[in-house]
């Protein structure tokens, strides 16, 4: 078996060079098939001389009593001694041996009988057996099995450092170390393995004849096995088989292999990736997810893989891993496809190209206390998730963004502590092709200083309090589109700035129960690119000159709060203390606040706008910095007072637990927040729209419900533009409803599953997560079925079960669900935006089937949302999954049936129907 890292489920089978001497080659053939034609007739060569022993008293074979049962008989025979001639003894070793019925010796015949549950130890073999004879003057061992009225008992049971044979009968050379094993059974890594004539070299090498292998669990009566004339077997490095062919059930397939390779390493190897094979109705046959996979070394991997279709397209995927434990952890994948549509000279054939690159990093944090470095991309062709020919990943051509980040932050101890990081973003929009990268941000800031603060003891009233930081961002920012992406003129436009920030913060407490807060923020903007704007009397048009060049303003601004806390309980205990809800307990955190911002009018300049007859009609104000990468200062001075109000209210009731003595705490809303603001500087319109936010958890936690609104004290006119007349003075209600939304998400399962999530879904969730996709499987689940493994949760559930494959009374499930709407009526539009049900489950219809499904309605189109259904059957050594897609422009389907077992993997029937995709869509 092939060792496979748990990030890599790559099939690996091994490769040797073959040399181009065809006349070293047949003779190499010729010499192998008269060695493979004539190496089981061998038989152990017989001794031409013996040595003679030492002549003893008594040859006699030892009666035991049938009644009273002696002792276990236990002698050794020490072969070290050596004579003055120095010559070599009988056994390298000590031969230890025992016997639970008798130990007969016979000098003449040079032998030692054990019968019943006998053993034998020599240097690191060991044997049991029902009865064992040890020929010392041939250095052989026979054992064997005891036949009785019930049939053969204790098998014989051979065991050589970690490998474990249990044949019917062996003979075993301890000189040369050779054997021949009759009837023999061993497994490795899973690979049981059974043949009726085995020879056994002395480097452990085995050869078998007219053997059997298989990884059913049944090793009697396996589902399917395999047939083979000649095997060779090197324990925990390989093995080769030739010709061979399939049964199922015993009865012979067509499915055959003139020779076969398995690796039984615990290593990884390198080797080759079988392909599946498939057929689309677009672009004929094709090869899918074949190439080779090479094992570079323990902390790094690489595989190289291909698809290829008859009309023409073809794609190439890099897969990279590597890791170092304690250090780092990452994986690396580029795809790339060139896609033909129908044939060329067809009206309707179409070409493209798309690719994909994803990178993933992650750093122990063991590894460097005071840096850190992690990267998480996926970046490529806006179409890629859309287009490509082999997309596992079937949820993720939904996503419409793709994100990327790679950042370095340093920690410089000291006091004060500086943090530095470096930070490269990629931000795109799947459905228009746009493209925001910073390359990089570089943000530098310097810990909080207290100035005023004691140098023992706690920091009281507000001077001690003062606090300051220092802090400095820097970006360069390109702004372009997936169709010059990577090419140099996605540079033209590109924007440098610089932020630096002061705050200066302060708190303290007033009448005991009052937090107050003060703050003051200097913020200085530099630029590397101003304009210059003037009117063209002549074209009649405005006329902006980029200027480059360093430049800069200033701006300030102040603020201050004031809040606390109000506690209210309200008992609804009775007397008998037997109501239901206990108390109920309800947090208020008003707050007040006041922020003023000065109008820096000196960074804003004018020009006139002078018609064609040379009369002014306009003048026309702008700054210099309204196109830098931090906009430009405010013009306009505010002076605003906040107002919010927090709230959470929880409840007490009585346990359902009949032995607590305290009470149950349970949230009835986790927030409510309510908030507005009033301008005291603006000539209209003073009020701000009173924004509502909540949330809570129903139902034992498992339904998260969140909701918001936007509520404005403003009328509107005709035009349905915002006037300066509150709604209730224009015949409305107090406030008008100008937004709402709710989403709510529902995780129920039943006991089964409240445990750890499948490895499986694991990894499906991992796959969503590296693409940008869902992780809930509300858009589907990321399958491969043929380089998954099915979960051991059926079977360890079928261990607390009844063993019954028709009916199961606890029937494991699971449902997911998500309920979204949004209200829009900004201006009279009273419109609903979204208004969508999604959900995901999975059950257990029998301890063999298992069925899923992911879906969804949407309410305002009124039709159902991408869906996937799924089914999965447990086959014992095999395993089916059938996945389909049975509406949409993605409809598709994947069967899929295989071998579970790692080493025979690539024994599976793959059929996939891609969706009938459309270039451009």
């Amino acid at each position: 078996m092939a060792f496979q890292k748990p990030s890599h489920t790559f099939t690996k089978i091994h490769l040797k060079a073959l040399h181009t001497k065809s006349l070293y080659i047949l003779f190499f053939l010729s010499f192998t098939v008269f060695i493979n034609t004539f190496s089981f007739a061998q038989e152990l060569p017989k001794k031409t001389r013996t040595i003679p022993v030492e002549q003893r008293k008594d040859s006699a074979t030892i009666v035991v009593d049938s009644i009273i049962k002696p002792p276990t008989a236990t002698q050794e025979i020490d072969s070290t001694t050596t004579d003055s001639v120095k010559q070599k003894g009988l056994l390298e070793g000590t031969v230890k041996y025992r016997a639970k019925d008798y130990v007969s010796l016979s000098q003449i015949q040079k032998k030692i009988y054990l019968y019943n549950e006998a053993e034998v130890l020599y240097q690191d073999m060991e044997i049991k057996a029902g009865v064992i004879v040890i020929d010392y003057s041939k250095n052989l061992v026979y054992a064997g099995r005891i036949k009785d009225s019930t049939g053969y008992q204790q098998r014989p049971v051979f065991t050589q450092g970690e490998n474990v044979i249990e044949p019917d009968s062996i003979v075993f050379n301890t000189e040369t170390k050779k054997a021949l094993v009759f009837n023999s059974r061993t497994e490795q890594q899973g690979f049981k393995v059974y043949s009726p004539l085995t020879k056994k070299e002395n480097d452990s090498v085995y050869f078998m004849k007219n053997g059997r292998f298989t990884t059913a669990e049944d090793e009697e009566d396996p589902e399917y096995q395999f047939i083979t004339s000649k095997m060779k077997l090197v324990p925990d490095k390989k093995v080769i088989v030739g010709p061979t062919y399939m049964e199922i059930y015993g009865v012979p397939t067509p499915i055959a292999l003139p020779f076969a390779f398995f690796p039984m390493t615990k290593k990884q190897t390198s080797g080759i990736i079988f392909p599946s094979f498939g057929e689309d109705s677009n672009r004929g046959y094709n090869l899918q997810n074949g190439g080779y996979y090479f094992a570079i070394s323990d902390y790094l991997d690489l595989a190289i893989l291909g698809d290829y279709y008859t009309n023409g397209s073809y794609g190439l995927r890099v897969e990279n891993n590597y890791a170092l434990r304690y250090k780092f952890r990452g994986n690396f994948s580029f795809r790339y496809e060139n896609l033909l549509n129908q044939e060329r000279g067809f009206p309707d054939f179409t070409q493209s190209t798309v690719y994909n690159i994803r990178w993933s990093h992650s750093q122990d944090t063991k590894a460097s206390p005071n840096s850190r470095f992690s990267a998480s991309v996926n970046l490529g062709s806006s179409s890629y998730y859309q287009e490509s020919i082999n997309q596992l990943n079937q949820s993720n051509f939904l996503n419409n963004t793709l994100a990327s980040s790679v950042s370095y932050s340093k920690t410089f101890l000291g006091e004060p502590q500086v943090n530095l990081s470096l930070t490269a973003t990629h931000s795109q929009n799947t459905n228009t092709g746009d493209i925001n990268l910073t390359l990089p941000t570089m943000q530098a800031s310097m810990g909080r200083v207290y100035p005023f603060a004691p140098k023992t003891g706690t920091k009281k009233g507000a001077i001690q309090n003062v606090n300051f930081q220092v802090t400095s961002r820097g970006e360069y920012s390109i702004q372009t589109n997936d169709s010059i992406f990577g090419k140099a003129e996605m540079f033209d436009d590109a924007i440098t700035g610089m932020k630096h920030s002061i705050p200066v913060t302060t708190n303290f407490k007033v009448f005991d129960y009052f937090s107050v807060s003060a703050n003051a923020n200097f913020e200085e903007n530099w630029t590397l690119k101003t304009v210059n704007k003037y009117w063209d009397q002549s074209e009649q048009v405005e006329v902006s000159i980029d200027q480059s060049g360093f430049d800069r303003y200033l701006t300030y601004n102040f603020g201050a709060s004031i809040g606390t806390t109000i506690y209210g309980m309200y008992d609804l205990e009775n007397e008998d203390k037997t109501a239901k809800i206990k108390a109920i307990r309800h947090v208020m955190r008003p707050s007040l606040s006041y922020s003023v911002s000065p109008a820096f009018n000196q960074y804003y300049e004018t020009y006139e706008v002078i018609d064609a007859d040379g009369t002014t009609s306009d003048e026309v104000e702008y700054s210099r910095f309204e196109n830098s990468l931090y906009g430009s200062p405010g013009k306009n001075y505010s002076s605003s007072i906040g107002l919010s109000l927090g709230n959470n209210v929880e409840a007490k009731i009585r346990s359902k637990d009949s032995t607590s003595t305290e009470p149950e705490k349970i949230f009835i809303l986790n927030n409510l927040n309510f908030s507005t603001a009033y301008d005291i500087s603006a000539d209209s319109l003073h009020w701000s729209p009173v924004r509502v936010s909540g949330g809570t958890q129903i139902l034992n936690k498992k339904m998260s419900i969140n909701f918001g609104m936007t509520l404005n004290p403003y009328a509107l006119d005709s035009n349905n533009n915002v006037i300066n007349t509150f709604n209730i003075d224009n015949g409305g209600s107090l406030f008008r409803l100008t937004s709402a939304n709710v989403n709510m998400s529902y995780t129920l399962s039943n006991e089964s599953f409240s445990g750890e999530e499948s490895e499986e879904k694991k990894a499906s969730a991992q796959e969503s997560a590296r693409s940008g996709g869902r992780t809930d499987d509300l858009f589907g689940r990321s399958e491969d079925y043929a380089n998954t493994r099915l979960s051991d949760r059926e079977e360890e559930e079928e261990e607390e079960e009844e063993n019954n494959e028709f009916y199961n009374y606890k029937m494991p499930w699971s449902l997911r669900l998500a309920y979204s709407a949004n209200y829009t009526n900004t201006k009279r539009d009273n419109t609903i935006s979204s208004h969508s049900l999604m959900f995901s489950g999975d059950v257990d219809i029998s301890p063999k089937w298992t069925v899923g499904a992911s879906s969804g309605y949407d309410f305002l189109n009124k039709g159902f949302t991408y869906t996937q259904l799924r089914f999965e059957r447990d086959l014992l050594s095999w395993r089916m999954n059938f996945s389909w897609i049975p509406f949409s422009d993605r409809s598709s389907w994947n069967f899929f049936i295989g071998i579970k077992s790692n080493l025979l993997k690539d024994l599976k029937y793959d059929k996939r129907k891609q969706p009938d995709q459309q270039v451009g869509n």
